[in-house]
């Protein structure tokens, strides 16, 4: 019996760029490869280490910190991981980049006006507003990935589409048959 491989996909990008409606597609295509998937969704874990965020430096250190080490730990387990999260600071990408051999990082890339529009959240209604001092793209800085292994612009490829563009990448990295 292989060895399903190991690795880590991080979708980074704004908030409101569309990383969740590519994780909700991709998770699928992965298990149906036969892959265990696990999709590390920034959202839903913060109501759990943080429940009443303050979004602060600190506490957003802490977070991905936190989030990095879980993934580490599942891909170590032989679980495929989807990172969902904005993580706006390069930091945070390269600390899980050094705790997770094969490591994927994917910028999902959308104009701040259009994250604005798409905002179902309020998060930018928010920031504007000031109820939040610290929305990426709007008051803190989100800074995109260097070198990333794929660029999606989310104004001209869906997440279905995106999907299948990340998948095309881990079948020239990995062994990807059921």
């Amino acid at each position: 019996m292989s060895r399903k491989p190991e690795f880590a996909i991080w979708l980074t990008g704004l908030p409101a760029s569309g990383k969740s409606s590519i994780a909700a597609a991709l998770r699928p295509k992965l298990e149906a490869l036969g892959l265990r998937v696990e999709a590390l969704e920034s959202d839903r874990l913060r109501e759990i280490l943080t429940p009443d965020p303050t979004y602060s430096r600190e506490e957003r250190d802490l977070f991905y910190r936190a989030l990095a080490v879980m993934g580490s730990r599942l891909v170590a387990q032989g679980v495929a991981v989807i990172f969902d999260a904005t993580a706006n600071r390069r930091a945070y990408r390269d600390f899980a980049r050094t705790l997770i051999p094969n490591f994927i990082e994917v910028a999902v890339e959308c104009p701040l006006e259009t994250c604005m529009e798409r905002d179902k959240k309020g998060t930018y209604r928010k920031g504007r507003a000031g109820e939040s001092m610290t929305v990426p793209g709007l008051q803190d800085p989100y800074e995109p990935p260097l070198d990333p292994a794929l660029r999606i612009d989310t104004t001209r490829t869906g997440p279905e589409a995106s999907a299948e563009l990340i998948l095309s990448i881990l079948r020239d990295r990995f062994p990807l048959t059921r």
